[in-house]
């Protein structure tokens, strides 16, 4: 594995709602790079920080991503994870729809 990826992808959401895994650190940068100036802020700035850091190899990709999610997050970005929702068969007898 590469030094700057990450052991679990951080799972966003990008434009209308698409969710997008961001898989290393290049990716995060990128992200934050993008990010709307008005909308910086100080998680932003850290995450940032991080980021480079760890693309200079001061810093473990580990804690770069534990800082971009932590940013995602307090962004309302982090995606649900998939494994959470629980899809039911559908049942024709049960089904209100069906006739």
């Amino acid at each position: 594995m590469k030094p700057d990826m990450f052991r679990q992808p951080v799972s966003i959401l990008v434009g209308l709602g698409f969710p997008a895994e961001v898989r290393g650190v290049m990716d995060a940068y990128r992200h934050l790079s993008e990010w709307p100036v008005s909308l910086r802020d100080a998680a932003h700035a850290i995450a940032l920080k991080a980021c480079g850091a760890a693309l200079r190899g001061e810093i473990e990709a580990e804690t770069a991503r534990g800082l971009f999610a932590a940013f995602a997050e307090k962004h309302d970005l982090l995606a649900p994870e998939s494994d959470v929702i629980i899809a039911s068969p559908r049942r024709p007898d049960k089904d209100p729809y069906v006739r």
